[in-house]
C-alpha cells in the first residue's frame, strides 16, 4: 500500500458512500472500490461493512482512520517544514556582532525586523572582537557578523558594506576641549588634537586595528603624528581610560550612547577620511537559505536607515 492510497480510504470513511467519495476524489467508482479492497487485503482487516445505501466503518476501520489522518497530517507537516526551510523561513542562524556595532541602532533594527519577518527561525547572538568573529565564522561556529571598521581580506569571508559612520572624539570631562560654546555640541578639528595622548584600539599584543591605522593616517594628513599612550582590545576599556584622564580616543559616533561618567564626546569637523565602514560579514558562498534571507533583509534595512537619516532635519 502506498501513502497516496490513504486519501482514498479517508474519503470513503468520511462520505460513507463509495460513489460520493469517488466524485470527491475526481475518479470513477470501480477503481476506488478496487483500491479499498486492495488495502483490506494488504492489512488483512475488514475496514468497511457494506450496506444497502453505502458503507460504514468497522471497529478496526475506525482505529485505522485515526492513524491514517495522523500519518497524513505528519506528512503534510514534513512537506511544509521542508518547503519553509528551503525558502529560508525556518531553521537557525547564529549572528555575531563586534563591540562597537553593538551600540549602533542598525543592529537591533535588523534583528527586530528579521524576527518579525521570520518568526520560525531560531536566532542566537554572540558578541566578540572582530578577529574572533571572523575566526569563528571560518570555523563554522557562527553564520554572520556585524563588524565596524575596515576589514582585511579574509579567506572564505565575504564583506558587505551596509553604511558609513562618522567618528567622534571622546575627551575627559575636565579637558579644556570638552567645554562647549554656548552649551552647544562644539565640533573640533583633528589638528586641534595634535598635542594629545591617544588611546587606540588594537589586539592585546599591541597590533593596531585597520581602524586605528586609518586614524593615525588621518592625523598625519592633518599635519601631525599622534602620540599613542595605550593600546587596548575593546572600546569600553578605551573609554574607561579616557574617564581616568589618561588620554583621548577617536571612536565611532554610535558609541556616544555609552553614557560613561567623566567622558564627553565632541564631533570632528573636516574629517571625512575618518568615517568608519559598518559591515556585515558572512561565509563566502554559504548555501544556507536562512543566511541568504538575513543578508537581503539587513541590506534592505540599511538602505531604509540611510534614507531615514537623509530625511532627518
Amino acid at each position: 500500500m502506498e501513502l497516496r492510497h490513504l486519501p482514498y480510504f479517508i474519503a470513503v470513511a468520511e462520505e460513507g458512500h463509495i460513489t460520493r467519495a469517488a466524485d470527491r476524489l475526481g475518479m470513477q467508482q470501480p477503481p476506488l472500490s478496487r483500491q479499498i479492497k486492495a488495502i483490506e487485503r494488504e492489512i488483512d482487516v475488514q475496514l468497511f461493512r457494506r450496506k444497502a445505501r453505502g458503507v460504514e466503518l468497522t471497529d478496526a476501520g475506525r482505529a485505522f482512520l485515526d492513524d491514517a489522518r495522523a500519518l497524513l497530517g505528519h506528512l503534510d507537516h514534513a512537506f511544509d517544514t521542508a518547503r519553509r526551510t528551503a525558502r529560508g523561513e525556518q531553521g537557525q542562524i547564529s549572528v555575531g556582532y563586534a563591540h562597537s556595532p553593538a551600540f549602533h541602532p542598525l543592529v537591533p533594527r535588523v534583528i527586530r525586523e528579521f524576527r518579525r519577518a521570520f518568526p520560525l527561525v531560531s536566532l542566537t547572538l554572540e558578541e566578540s572582537s572582530p578577529y574572533d568573529l571572523i575566526e569563528r565564522m571560518q570555523n563554522d561556529k557562527i553564520d554572520i557578523a556585524f563588524i565596524g571598521g575596515p576589514v582585511a581580506d579574509q579567506k572564505g569571508v565575504a564583506i558587505d558594506p551596509l553604511l558609513e559612520e562618522p567618528m567622534v572624539v571622546a575627551l575627559p570631562s575636565g579637558h579644556p576641549l570638552a567645554r562647549s560654546e554656548n552649551g552647544g555640541d562644539t565640533a573640533l578639528s583633528l589638528k586641534s588634537l595634535a598635542g594629545e595622548t591617544f588611546i587606540v584600539y588594537g589586539r592585546t599584543h599591541g597590533a593596531l586595528t585597520l581602524q586605528s591605522s586609518a586614524m593615525i593616517a588621518a592625523c598625519h594628513a592633518a599635519g601631525f603624528s599622534p602620540r599613542v599612550g595605550h593600546v587596548v582590545p575593546n572600546n569600553l576599556s578605551r573609554l574607561n581610560l579616557v574617564a581616568a584622564s589618561l588620554g583621548i580616543a577617536i571612536i565611532a559616533a554610535s558609541l556616544r550612547r555609552m553614557n560613561i561618567d567623566g567622558v564627553v564626546y565632541r564631533r570632528l569637523k573636516s574629517a571625512k577620511q575618518l568615517k568608519i565602514p559598518f559591515n556585515l560579514a558572512s561565509r563566502r558562498g554559504d548555501p544556507s537559505a536562512v543566511v541568504t534571507q538575513f543578508l537581503k533583509l539587513a541590506k534592505r534595512t540599511a538602505r531604509d536607515f540611510r534614507a531615514d537619516l537623509g530625511k532627518a532635519p
